[in-house]
């Protein structure tokens, strides 16, 4: 729903009421995962997908239903073999959504919880799905405070507490409660939809290519960093808006910053010089992707130089060396996009070879390793 959020809160600060679509569950294969998001709006405006294209059509129906009614539904779309021109997914798989309507009166948290998401302030929003407490009814909450009520005082502190679990994971999911939060049961279904910081992409060497991987990395969702140590190539100018611009050493900067299982590494000075001291860094990080550009020379070269620092072959290993996929990429753009899929192979556990060459699943679950 982050990427939407912009309308939702014009909406929202307008007075409008509008319907909001979010995927809760997914069974099998499906297009969109938990937390997607779909909203119709005034004028019939519409935002965002929940299916990529299969079942919208159905979702506008009902998105623009519940704002009439003031009532939230739950919906489940699948697959029909029986009937050919139903409303379901072609892919096989089944998501259901929480549909509801969306206004100050009904959800006086929202531009706080909005405010939050686009200032990268942790939050979750516990939203009620289905049970005896009121389907639709909302509860943000955050590290040192809380906005809203399921109905319960019982079943907002059980809610709540786990809120807040999930916010160093960021997971997103239903979760089951007795009437007043009682643990082991499951008369209440809710769902927890978190907002974590968006994950870091750092690029280290400001050339051409950090310029096209900076781009993609920020429309894949990353807050990108450039750093280099000479001047005249850090220049804002030459990185998109958003992109942080940083002139400093990178082993230096890299020791200063904070890093997570999230973030994504991208070295591309090629120089001993800077890379050995930032590779030595770096490899010692949590970070989940450390790739360096260079030629397999430059790599067996460097591995030996990593070696001379005390690093040992389990870390070594952690290297996409040479970086990114074998796409026979050549300009900066054609780079950044063999870059990208690599880390978003990684990310999926994707293998990177085509489609049609695999059997199975084509939408896995995330790896709990990444």
């Amino acid at each position: 729903m982050r990427e939407i959020l912009p309308a939702l809160s014009r909406w929202y600060a307008s007075g409008e009421p509008f319907g909001l679509a979010t995927v809760v569950a997914v069974t099998r294969s499906a297009p969109r995962g938990p937390g997607a998001a779909m909203a119709v709006g005034p004028g019939d405006e519409v935002v965002g997908s929940v299916s990529g294209g299969c079942v919208e059509g159905a979702v506008f129906d009902l998105a623009t239903e519940v704002v009439e009614t003031g009532r939230a539904q739950l919906r489940t779309f699948g697959y029909s073999d029986e009937d050919a021109f139903a409303v379901g997914l072609t892919c096989g798989g089944e998501i259901t959504l929480l549909v509801r309507p969306v206004s100050a009166a009904t959800d006086p948290a929202f531009g706080e919880v909005a405010a939050s998401v686009a200032e990268h302030r942790p939050v979750v929003v516990a939203t009620v799905t289905d049970g005896p407490a009121e389907r639709g009814a909302a509860l943000a909450v955050w590290t040192d405070t809380v906005s809203g009520s399921l109905g319960n005082s019982g079943l907002d502190a059980a809610v709540t507490a786990d809120a807040r679990g999930e916010l160093a994971q960021g997971a997103t999911g239903l979760r089951h409660y007795g009437p007043r939060g009682e643990r082991r049961e499951d008369d209440v279904t809710v769902f927890l939809h978190s907002f974590a910081p968006p994950p870091r992409m750092l690029v280290f060497g400001a050339i051409d290519f950090a310029a096209a991987v900076a781009r993609i990395g920020a429309f894949l969702g990353y807050l990108v960093t450039v750093c280099d140590a000479r001047p005249v190539f850090a220049d804002p100018r030459r990185f998109p808006d958003g992109a942080e611009v940083v002139v400093d050493w990178p082993h230096r900067y890299l020791r200063s910053t904070d890093t997570d299982e999230r973030t994504v590494m991208c070295v591309l000075t090629h120089d001993p010089k800077f890379d050995v001291p930032l590779l030595e860094v770096a490899l010692r990080s949590p970070a989940a992707y450390i790739g360096v550009m260079g030629s397999r020379r430059t790599h067996e070269d460097r591995l030996a130089r990593l070696r001379e620092t005390g690093l040992g072959e389990t870390e070594l290993a952690r290297l996409r060396s040479p970086i990114g996929l074998d796409l026979g990429a050549r300009t900066p753009e054609e780079v950044a996009v063999s870059i990208a899929a690599e880390i978003v192979a990684l990310r999926w556990g994707g293998t990177g070879a085509p489609l049609a060459d695999t059997t199975g699943t084509i939408h896995r679950p995330r790896p709990k390793s990444v």
